[in-house]
């Protein structure tokens, strides 16, 4: 079963800078797939969470937030029917935020920021550790991305749409047998938002 790997924070800003394409070859033996440039991986052999942890920090030049899931779960939000029954306009764009770990206590679903006039950001839906959301491309949305570690009590690290569904082709590659490691590198259009939080 593939796991994916999502690193918090790199990439970000001109701090915490690594080549991911680079960084996937020192995963070779474990059918590791690069997807874009921030911090994203399909780990495509079977190894336990723990030692696939301990390879990646081990890798980086600089401690990181280390967020390991199974492809399927990943997969599966791709059909959700929150996102099914709406579309996102071409002023809203929609992400997953992946939690470190399952929160004590979740925050009543939806929520908006700010809490009134125009929401710049709207979380929709809770799916264990994945959460589902809309922002507007707006330059106060990376303040409102900012806060949802306080929100949850645990550490966060979002992607959006785009990111997501180049991981669900890497998985699947992997299911029907096929698909090349390295990278995918187009994975995600450049976009004034960064998503590496």
């Amino acid at each position: 079963m593939a796991l994916v790997v999502l690193l918090r924070g790199v990439n970000v800003g001109g701090h915490r800078r690594f080549q991911p394409a680079k960084f996937v070859e020192r995963l070779k033996h474990l059918d590791a797939v690069n997807i874009g440039t921030t911090g994203a991986f399909v780990i495509r052999r079977p190894v336990s969470r723990t030692q696939l942890r301990a390879e990646i920090a081990q890798g980086l030049p600089f401690e990181a937030e280390i967020m390991i899931c199974h492809g399927c779960e990943l997969t599966r939000l791709l059909s959700h029917t929150v996102f099914a029954r709406r579309r996102a306009g071409s002023q809203e764009v929609r992400f997953v935020s992946v939690l470190s770990r399952r929160p004590k206590s979740m925050p009543p679903l939806p929520l908006t920021m700010p809490s009134e006039g125009r929401w710049l950001l709207k979380l929709v839906a809770c799916e264990g550790r994945f959460v589902l959301g809309l922002y507007r491309r707006d330059m106060k949305v990376i303040g409102y991305l900012g806060r949802l570690d306080r929100v949850f009590g645990v550490p966060v690290t979002t992607r959006n749409w785009n990111t997501m569904e180049a991981i669900a082709n890497a998985v699947h590659a992997k299911e029907r047998g096929g698909g090349e490691s390295g990278s995918h590198g187009a994975a995600e259009p450049r976009k004034r938002l960064s998503m590496t939080k």
